[in-house]
C-alpha cells in the first residue's frame, strides 16, 4: 500500500469519526495540519517547514499546473 493510500484511508476514517461526533471537517483538517507541522519540526528547521507550507499554499489550486510542469 502506498503512503498516499495509507494517509487517505486514515484521514477519511478520521473525517467520518469527527462527523459522527458532531465535529467540523475544517476543525479536523486544521488539527491534522497542526500535527503535521509538529512532526516536521522534529527533524526540520522552522525555515524549511515554512518553505514547505508556502509551497503548498502557493500551489493549492487544483486547476493550475505547477510552475515546473510542462504542457
Amino acid at each position: 500500500m502506498s503512503v498516499h493510500a495509507i494517509a487517505k484511508q486514515h484521514f477519511d476514517a478520521a473525517l467520518a469519526e469527527a462527523e459522527a461526533a458532531g465535529q467540523g471537517r475544517d476543525a479536523l483538517a486544521r488539527r491534522f495540519l497542526d500535527l503535521v507541522v509538529a512532526e516536521y519540526l522534529k527533524t526540520r528547521s522552522v525555515a524549511d517547514v515554512r518553505s514547505e507550507l508556502t509551497f503548498v499554499a502557493e500551489n493549492c489550486d487544483p486547476e493550475t499546473d505547477f510552475m515546473f510542469m510542462r504542457p
